[in-house]
């Protein structure tokens, strides 16, 4: 039965915002209010500090500001389903979860004492297994559960530490008392989206998050970067280099991968990007292999070496096992920690603790029962109905957890006693419920907390005080992201001093300078390369479908040679079916296949049939926002954002046709807004990012797009005999974007030789080959390598200019022209291609011999 919060002669306004939300179940805590209906006294606190007169309308606002902001920061979820992988915006809620100070001084110590419990118990397992030996932790539990790595036992890592970080689910009882329903070991996920969540929120309430003393969370960050380098550093002697492993975009978290990164100042790094060379790990960056000393892993145990752990893994890193052993890598959190996160572990830790600290352990964890024990079987087998059976060790054939209920016990007993030593049985906690603003009214969501235990470089635990709340409006037993979830900030409040601490350190040394700069990864390099070829790549096709529906779609008819020139272009770049009748000959039929092409990406496939293949400009803004994904640590989130917008809102242009086909009037908008969007586009590459060794391939790769696309332009331009009349002059010179410099310098002619001056051979137009070869001749001589190797990129291109002089083209009629021109275009699209060839070979396959290791 629900209540109604008790009537108020003069309510506040905000009082009035939550005077229609019930009371929750009896069985489950109310963060809001106590068993009167009374506002608890953070949330008294809270209220007072927002403005005298704040209504709905102004709740709304702010809950509009946080969707703006997320979109804008291209903050992101992926989320996992069988149609695929799918980002979906990060889901934050508008109203903090308050903690009083005598509330996380309990959490604070709970914790802290369960973490160090936790690196204490991986010490014994992979060193002398006194709990094995005195039957405190059940072999079974150790190994059989693939988290254990066997390769690993007696190794003990720099610095003794084995976990830097602890992450542990808390839920409060209906009695407010918190317990510890899970913990993470491996790669403990949310630090990102904690520090942007506590960046939105606070910035919406500043009155009351000042007033309320909420202690502040950047000198956590800062410490776990400390302690990993402490401990790095006595393995680089010196300096050392810490990167952050990712297993790559489509991981479930990888916004907050690439954001805590750039908190932190570390190279975001996958698998691919690290090799193992004498049982070292090194980097392999443009400049060749520079040794890492230390990995902040987001990546699962399992996934990290192919050679000695799961052979089908491409995310991570051979040998890395061999340089652990070694003792030549700090690895945060060390591997072989996945078995401390299965449930079944749980109810073993109050003796452990007893045993390995001397202590009773002071937040208590769910009940639970380890079937692989006859007794713990026995013992709750009578109210199996009621718990909830979970796999104790990870299995994807094993179903989720779940609770029996009396007509499935008989089925989860058979399952059970055909193999005791995989499940167990929990308690089941009905979680507290918090406030939470939606559309106008307020309601109440089942709340998780994650809260996060850090390692100084003495040892010590210390609770980052915040983390993150998860809440759910559907089921008050279990909450989850991947099922529709959401986030809240999480204010921890004090009696003491705010910490103010920054992310910014002590003063920087001369020695410290040399490694503030990053290195360019090979993929980073590689994948800015493939930014630069799209962008280009999509400028031209766009051009392109401009230029072939204009004149399609012309009130005269332009000559044959134009319109079969123009339809091979469009073909050869995606915009239209291979096969399709020219436009000379089907006008209409050519013209529909052109816009089915530009509405590929927003068809959606029926029902149980795969998704067609993507073409034309969709396809081309698809690889184009993949890349930019892929390098959410080099961007600003305005590019990557920006990039994202792009494809969205042309793919939302032919959303809602179904089968339909865009008209003219729709594509020609979609397609200038677009035009107008790439510019923006490359003006960011061009103009706001630094000028490094990755900046430096984006051009290159830009530019050899360039090249090869407009000579390949020029070459069936001339093989198709088009540029003989004004309508393939005005064309080329659209295609090149170079109708204005054309038209003020020579006026109305359009001879050949002056599309040569300007197309060709003019160094100061930059969609000139003269132009694009002269600063593709620059970039490339200022990338790393020696310069033999340099001279041998270079080599592939003309000496100077295009290739071609003035000169040269003395006394040739129109048709010797022609065919000259024809020779150089297809030799300049050859080079292109054979440069983009070799860029790859030695900055991104290390191909040989690009090797070069640098002194540890």
């Amino acid at each position: 039965m629900s209540h109604q919060l008790p009537s108020d002669p003069a309510p506040t306004p905000p009082l009035g915002l939550l005077a229609q939300l019930d009371l929750p179940d009896p069985d489950s805590y109310d963060e809001l209010r106590d068993a009167e209906g009374r506002l608890r006294p953070a949330w008294q606190r809270f209220f007072q500090w927002l403005p005298a007169q704040e209504t709905p309308a102004d709740f709304d606002r702010r809950l509009e500001l946080i969707a703006q902001q997320i979109k804008v920061d291209g903050v992101t979820h992926n989320i996992h389903s069988a149609e695929g992988t799918a980002a979906r915006p990060w889901s934050l809620e508008l109203m903090p979860m308050l903690i009083e100070p005598s509330d996380w001084a309990a959490i604070e110590r709970g914790v802290s004492q369960r973490a160090r419990l936790l690196d204490t118990m991986m010490a014994d397992v992979y060193g002398e297994q006194e709990l094995l030996a005195e039957s405190l932790l059940p072999p079974a539990l150790l190994y059989r559960h693939p988290g254990y790595l066997r390769p690993l036992h007696g190794v003990r890592p720099p610095g003794g530490l084995h976990l830097h970080i602890a992450a542990f689910d808390l839920a409060r009882d209906a009695e407010g008392d918190w317990w510890v329903i899970s913990q993470r070991t491996q790669g403990p996920s949310g630090l990102g989206y904690v520090l942007h969540n506590r960046l939105i929120i606070s910035r919406l309430f500043p009155e009351a998050f000042r007033e309320m003393r909420v202690q502040h969370i950047a000198s956590s960050y800062r410490r776990l970067l400390d302690t990993v380098e402490s401990q790095a550093r006595l393995v680089a002697g010196g300096t050392p280099r810490v990167v952050l492993l990712t297993s790559g975009p489509y991981n479930e978290t990888y916004f907050e991968h690439a954001y805590l990164a750039r908190y932190l100042g570390v190279p975001l790094v996958e698998g691919g990007d690290l090799t193992v060379r004498a049982d070292r790990v090194y980097l392999r960056t443009v400049a060749g292999l520079e040794p890492v000393h230390g990995l902040l892993r987001r990546l699962d145990d399992d996934y990290c070496d192919p050679l000695e752990l799961r052979p089908d893994s491409t995310l991570g890193i051979p040998g890395l096992l061999q340089a652990v052993r070694a003792g030549n890598v700090v690895v945060a959190n060390a591997l072989g920690s996945g078995f401390l996160e299965s449930p079944a572990v749980q109810g073993f830790l109050p003796a452990i603790s007893r045993r390995l600290l001397g202590e009773e352990l002071l937040l208590p964890s769910l009940p639970s029962w380890w079937c692989g024990e006859q007794a713990a079987f026995r013992a709750v087998l009578p109210t199996l109905a009621e718990r909830v059976v979970r796999p104790a060790f990870p299995d994807p054939g094993r179903r989720r957890a779940t609770v029996p209920g009396e007509a499935g016990v008989a089925d989860w007993v058979r399952r059970i006693q055909g193999d005791p030593d995989a499940w167990m049985a929990q308690g089941r906690l009905m979680l507290s419920r918090t406030p939470m603003w939606r559309s106008g009214a307020a309601t109440a969501g089942a709340a998780m907390l994650r809260v996060y235990a850090i390692a100084d470089t003495e040892r010590r635990w210390h609770v980052l005080p915040g983390g993150m709340t998860r809440v759910a409006t559907r089921s008050p037993l279990s909450v989850s992201m991947q099922h529709g979830g959401s986030s809240l900030d999480t204010w921890v409040m004090t009696d003491g001093p705010v910490d103010t601490f920054s992310m910014l350190p002590q003063r920087l040394r001369v020695d410290d300078i040399a490694t503030r700069r990053r290195p360019v990864s090979s993929r980073t390099a590689e994948n800015l390369f493939w930014l630069g070829r799209y962008t280009e790549r999509t400028e031209q096709a766009v051009r392109l479908a401009r230029a072939l529906l204009n004149m399609i779609d012309a009130d005269g008819d332009p000559p044959p040679p134009v319109l079969d020139a123009l339809c091979t272009l469009a073909v050869f770049n995606g915009l239209a079916a291979y096969g399709t009748p020219s436009a000379s000959r089907a006008p209409q039929l050519f013209e529909r296949n052109v816009l089915a092409a530009l509405a590929s990406g927003a068809r959606k496939p029926a029902a149980g049939q795969p998704r067609a293949p993507v073409t034309s400009v969709a396809g081309h803004l698809g690889a184009l926002e993949y890349a930019a994904s892929a390098l959410r640590d080099r961007l600003s989130p305005e590019q990557v954002n920006l990039v994202r917008r792009m494809a969205e809102e042309f793919n939302a242009t032919f959303a809602g046709l179904d089968a339909a086909l865009p008209t003219v009037s729709l594509a020609m908008p979609a397609l200038d807004r677009l035009g107008l969007q790439l510019a923006a586009v490359t003006g960011a590459q061009t103009d706001r990012m630094t000028r490094d060794h990755g900046w430096r391939l984006l051009t290159v790769g830009r530019l050899i797009e360039r090249l090869v696309g407009m000579a390949h332009t020029l070459h069936t331009l001339l093989e198709l005999d088009a540029l003989k009349s004004a309508a393939g002059v005005d064309l080329v010179l659209e295609l090149f974007d170079s109708t204005l410099t054309f038209r003020s310098r020579y006026q109305r002619h359009e001879d050949l030789l002056a599309l040569v001056d300007l197309l060709v051979l003019d160094d100061a137009n930059p969609r000139a080959f003269a132009g694009t070869l002269r600063r593709l001749r620059t970039e490339l001589g200022k990338l790393p390598g020696t310069a033999s190797m340099l001279d041998a990129l270079r080599e592939r291109l003309p000496v100077e200019g295009a290739g071609i002089t003035l000169d040269e083209l003395r006394d040739l009629d129109d048709e010797a022209l022609r065919l000259q021109l024809c020779v150089l275009a297809r030799r300049l699209q050859d080079a292109g291609a054979r440069l983009s060839d070799d860029v790859g070979q030695r900055y991104f396959a290390h191909a040989e011999g690009g090797d070069r290791l640098q002194r540890v």
